[in-house]
């Protein structure tokens, strides 16, 4: 279904008036978020091998699959080098601070709920303790194996990737604990090894979130969750009275939702001056 102009100003106007209605802003937010940062979100095939030329004839899931650590490594984090280097460079766009300063204006406050592993949040300035990345961050680390349930900070991480071969021959970073290959503590296709520990935290803190906000009236603005991994759109859902949900494409709501088929940053500055104007 496709929206003419007018349509979607009126779903501006709409999502403008439930936001003045809010007590409690869930933001939810899905790889779409990051592409008006310079992020890809590797939707479709195309859109992999578009920004992995050398990987041509495979899937983002193939790819992002833990094995790759215990067969070529160097392969591995040539892989997500190139990711976490492409998210280090990366400028949060205009909307996050929207976001965060319509999360600021709420009564009860804000939590974000998000399936990207980027730390585009916190980059923004988002406090970590209203943030839960149910996918994990690329800017954490874990054992591959793993030996324990340790996590531990990126931030000291450099690697030099070949574009040519999305190889490293950068020194790959190893547990503390026993020395072996460590890895991204993201969760990844078909992963058995995943250390769940930070998202359980972060998970513990939405639930008390939410339970202290039973009663009052949450919006969710959901920007960029597509339907191939529906987590984000799912659990905005479950979690709001009321869905805002920002997509280009997949701009379907429930019944009392307001979909509007913009790209984040358009949508979520439309909407701010729509509530500046009253």
């Amino acid at each position: 279904m496709e929206l003419s102009p007018d349509e979607i100003e009126d779903r501006i106007q709409q999502a403008a008036a439930v936001l003045r209605q809010a007590g409690a802003l869930l933001i939810g937010a899905g790889a779409g978020m990051g592409v008006d940062s310079g992020l890809p979100d590797f939707r479709g095939n195309e859109g992999f091998w578009k920004a992995y030329p050398p990987f041509r004839g495979r899937i983002f899931a193939e790819m992002s699959n833990p094995t790759w650590f215990r067969r070529d490594p160097e392969l591995a984090w040539g892989f997500f080098g190139h990711r976490m280097n492409l998210y280090r460079d990366a400028i949060p766009h205009v909307g996050y601070q929207i976001l965060k300063r319509w999360g600021a204006q709420m009564r009860l406050g804000m939590f974000v709920y998000s399936s990207n592993v980027d730390g585009q949040f916190e980059k923004a300035g988002f406090d970590a303790l209203q943030l839960l990345e149910c996918h994990g961050s690329i800017h954490r680390l874990q054992c591959a194996s793993p030996c324990s349930l340790q996590v531990w900070s990126a931030d000291d991480l450099q690697l030099e990737v070949d574009m040519e071969t999305i190889r490293t021959a950068s020194e790959l970073p190893t547990c503390p604990r026993c020395g072996k290959i460590a890895r991204p503590n993201i969760l990844m296709f078909g992963d058995g090894n995943w250390v769940p520990n930070t998202t359980d935290q972060q998970s513990v803190r939405l639930r008390e979130w939410l339970a202290a906000r039973r009663s009052e009236r949450i919006v969710a603005v959901e920007c960029g969750a597509g339907l191939a991994i529906p987590t984000v759109r799912n659990a905005c859902e479950r979690m709001a009275g009321q869905v805002i949900r920002i997509n280009p494409r997949d701009f379907d709501t429930p019944t009392g939702g307001i979909g509007i088929p913009l790209g984040a940053a358009e949508a979520l500055q439309r909407i701010d001056e729509q509530l500046s104007r009253t």
